[in-house]
């Protein structure tokens, strides 16, 4: 933990992981804007964010976590400088994710009148239902920069997804400024101004995100083998062979806690507006998490390239180390400024109450989301996907929900009982998934 050696991976890890960290908080931090600046137009505006953000980021970590398929694959190839097996891999996910965001799009709005079946307020899904409709068109932008995002951090190359992410999102802030509220001539959109705004500015980000990959210097040699001739169905299979499982684990994770939503929702629009602000707080914490994974799943995948055991287990180690020490941070953050960070986003005195309650449960499940993200990323490093994935299913579905259910509606515990029951899914998932690592990184090559 303090040897010099480990040091030396700390270094690595984190000059990776602090520009992705940056870019995986621009996809969260969408989110949250909407919650917001939503929330001064209404409670009930910013429940129908709540559910219809349940839905769509369901579908959203889906594509980013399919998406991650070609990045360990990258970073193997990487460490042993075949530049001719990367070139395929950028095809192949360029391919790949344009079709998924295509489909992804097409699916949701098909199934987005499933809200009216789920016992909500009817002014809330009339409104969530539109919302969700835009916000999935941005889901084919997305995924087309998470192809050339995911390549490049293969190679370790991160800074500029980090930069056109926070770009993104400070446009997307002006932009919902003015199409929220009609500010400077734009007309006043109120809700749908949101969605809008968030669709132009991941439009932006494909854009920007495809021409650096095309036209820097670092990326000439990989160009210079591309060809869209020759689609290789064995390399698709490989590279989906990751990424389904991948996006599986984010699937079931978030799916847990966007269930959750619709069965808060059948306590109140209060209750479910002071889950989005608390979950909107927390999910940052979780997408920088998932960057310092991110960052163990190229490490490792580099050490898994070179078949080096010492290097695999220290580099996901370090990892570990490095992820509980930045969530316990924030888990006193939550702890101090519970009653202070919901103000942010709504005024209504009931909703803050609720909100503060919840950042406490959420300080709580802190050290076990930030242990289980870092697990799954340095699985996947090594190409184990199937095993951690059936985890995830089984904490979050089979342990974690029916909990929340028993605690919330049995035991009378309200919303609060919803999230403790999350939190043991969350906590199981964390142990099983670092026993796992510990496990198969001792015969991984």
């Amino acid at each position: 933990m303090f040897s010099a050696e480990y040091f030396k991976h700390y270094k690595a890890t984190f000059l990776l992981a602090y520009p992705v960290v940056m870019s995986q908080l621009g996809h969260i931090m969408v989110g949250v804007v909407d919650t917001a600046m939503v929330g001064q137009i209404g409670t009930n505006e910013q429940a129908a964010v709540a559910l219809a953000n349940s839905l769509y980021t369901l579908v959203l970590v889906f594509g980013l976590g399919v998406s991650y398929g070609v990045t360990p694959l990258v970073a193997a190839a990487d460490s042993s400088k075949n530049i001719k097996e990367n070139a395929s891999l950028l095809k192949h996910s360029i391919i790949i994710n344009t079709l998924l965001g295509i489909l992804l799009f097409i699916l949701l709005v098909a199934i987005a009148p499933v809200l009216t079946l789920f016992d909500q307020k009817k002014e809330v899904v009339d409104m969530a239902i539109p919302f969700l409709n835009v916000m999935m068109l941005g889901m084919i932008p997305l995924c087309i920069f998470s192809a050339f995002k995911q390549f490049a951090e293969g190679l370790s190359n991160t800074k500029m997804a980090m930069l056109i992410s926070v770009g993104s999102n400070l446009l997307n802030i002006l932009l919902n400024y003015l199409l929220i509220f009609g500010h400077w001539g734009f007309p006043e959109m109120g809700l749908m101004g949101s969605c809008w705004a968030s669709f132009i500015a991941r439009f932006a980000m494909a854009l920007i995100m495809f021409w650096y990959v095309y036209s820097n210097t670092f990326f000439k040699d990989y160009w210079i083998n591309f060809s869209f001739k020759n689609v290789s169905i064995e390399l698709s299979k490989k590279i989906l062979s990751i990424g389904v499982p991948s996006g599986l684990q984010w699937f079931f994770e978030v799916g847990a806690f966007a269930f959750a939503v619709i069965m808060i929702g059948w306590i109140g629009p209060k209750a479910q507006a002071a889950h989005q602000i608390a979950l909107s707080i927390a999910a940052v914490t979780y997408m920088m998490a998932s960057g310092i994974s991110a960052a163990a799943s190229v490490r490792v995948g580099n050490q898994y390239g070179l078949k080096s055991i010492p290097g695999i287990r220290t580099s996901g180690f370090s990892a570990f180390i490095m992820v509980l020490f930045f969530m316990g941070t924030m888990a006193l953050g939550f702890i101090v400024l519970n009653h202070w960070l919901p103000t942010f986003f709504n005024d209504d005195p009931e909703v803050l109450s609720i909100s503060a309650s919840l950042l406490i449960i959420a300080a709580l499940f802190q050290l076990s989301d930030g242990t289980q993200v870092v697990a799954l990323g340095a699985l996947r490093g090594i190409n184990d996907v199937k095993i951690p994935t059936i985890i995830t299913l089984i904490a979050y579905w089979i342990i974690g929900l029916p909990i929340s259910y028993l605690f919330a509606f049995k035991l009378n515990m309200g919303v609060e009982g919803i999230w403790y029951g999350l939190s043991i899914g969350l906590t199981t998932s964390a142990l099983l998934l670092f026993f796992r690592f510990n496990y198969i990184s001792k015969r991984s090559t």
